[in-house]
C-alpha cells in the first residue's frame, strides 16, 4: 500500500484507541500497542514509541477538558505522578534489554488482572468523612459533578496506592502504555475514588509519566515521525471525542468497556508473544 493509504489507515485506527483511551483512562497506549505491531506488523520498540508520543498528546487534549468540567483530582494526580515518574524512568532502561516476545507476554498479563478486577467489581465508590490524617494533610479529597449536583469523596490508603503507582510507573517505561489501566485500578480499587475520578486523573497523570521515557526511546532512535505523526492526530482527535461522551457516560457501561477491550488484547498478545509473532 502507498504511504498516505497507510497514513490514513493508523489515523483511523488511531482515533479509535484515542477515544476508548479517554473513556477508561488507558490513555489509548493500550490499545495502539497491538493495533501497530499485530495489524500493521510495527516493531513493537519502535510501537511503543510512537504510543508514548500519542500518549502525551492525550493527556494534553482530553486532560484538559475534564479538568475544565471538574471531574479530575488535580492534587491527588500530582501527589501519585511523583511515584510514577521515579518508576517509568527504571522501567524505559529495562525496556531495551528484554525482548519483544518478553514485554508482550507481561503486558498480556498485565491486561488480564485488569479486566478480571474490573469484571468483579461492578458497584462504583463513593467514600464520605474526613480520612486519614495524610489525606487531610495532602488535601487530596475532593467532589465532582454527579447527576444530582456535585458529589464529595474522600481518598483512602494513601500510602498503598503511591506503592502501586511506583509499580504503574515501571510497567509504563516497560509497556509504552502510561500505565493507565493499573493508574485507575489503584485509585478505584485501593484508594476507593469514584471510576469517574479515577479514569480522568489518569488521563491527566500518563502524559507526565510517559514523558519521562520517551526522552529515553527518542535517544534511542525508537521514535519514527512517519510514525507518531498520524497516530498522535487520530489518538488527539478521538481523546477530544471521548471528553464529550464521557460526561454523560453510565459508570457500568464505562466499566464493562474498559474491561472487554483490555481483556481481548492481552490474549492476543500473549498468544502472539508466546508463539514469537511479535
Amino acid at each position: 500500500m502507498t504511504v498516505l493509504v497507510f497514513s490514513a489507515l493508523l489515523f483511523v485506527g488511531a482515533l479509535a484507541a484515542g477515544l476508548l483511551g479517554s473513556l477508561t483512562g488507558l490513555g489509548g497506549g493500550v490499545i495502539l500497542i497491538p493495533l501497530l505491531t499485530l495489524l500493521f506488523k510495527v516493531d513493537i520498540h519502535y510501537a511503543i514509541g510512537a504510543s508514548l508520543v500519542s500518549v502525551i498528546a492525550t493527556s494534553s487534549g482530553a486532560a484538559a477538558a475534564y479538568v475544565r468540567e471538574g471531574i479530575s483530582n488535580i492534587r491527588l494526580g500530582m501527589f501519585l505522578e511523583v511515584a510514577t515518574t521515579l518508576g517509568a524512568v527504571g522501567g524505559a532502561f529495562l525496556a531495551t534489554y528484554l525482548s519483544t516476545s518478553v514485554i508482550a507476554i507481561v503486558f498480556g498479563i498485565v491486561l488480564i488482572v485488569s479486566a478480571v478486577l474490573s469484571f468483579l467489581k461492578q458497584s462504583d465508590n463513593l467514600v464520605t468523612g474526613a480520612g486519614s490524617p495524610l489525606t487531610r494533610v495532602l488535601k487530596l479529597n475532593g467532589s465532582y459533578p454527579g447527576p444530582q449536583g456535585q458529589q464529595a469523596y474522600t481518598v483512602k490508603n494513601v500510602v498503598g496506592g503511591f506503592l502501586m503507582m511506583n509499580v504503574a510507573g515501571v510497567l509504563s517505561g516497560l509497556l509504552g502504555i502510561g500505565s493507565g489501566a493499573l493508574k485507575v485500578l489503584a485509585m478505584d480499587n485501593i484508594m476507593r475514588t469514584p471510576f469517574k475520578v479515577s479514569t480522568t486523573t489518569s488521563n491527566f497523570m500518563i502524559g507526565v509519566t510517559a514523558a519521562a521515557s520517551a526522552g529515553i526511546y527518542l535517544r534511542r532512535g525508537y521514535i519514527d515521525p512517519g510514525l507518531s505523526m498520524p497516530v498522535m492526530l487520530g489518538v488527539l482527535t478521538g481523546a477530544f471525542a471521548g471528553s464529550r461522551i464521557m460526561t454523560k457516560a453510565r459508570v457500568s457501561s464505562l466499566k464493562l468497556v474498559f474491561a472487554l477491550v483490555i481483556l481481548l488484547l492481552a490474549v492476543e498478545m500473549i498468544f502472539n508473544g508466546i508463539h514469537h509473532n511479535i
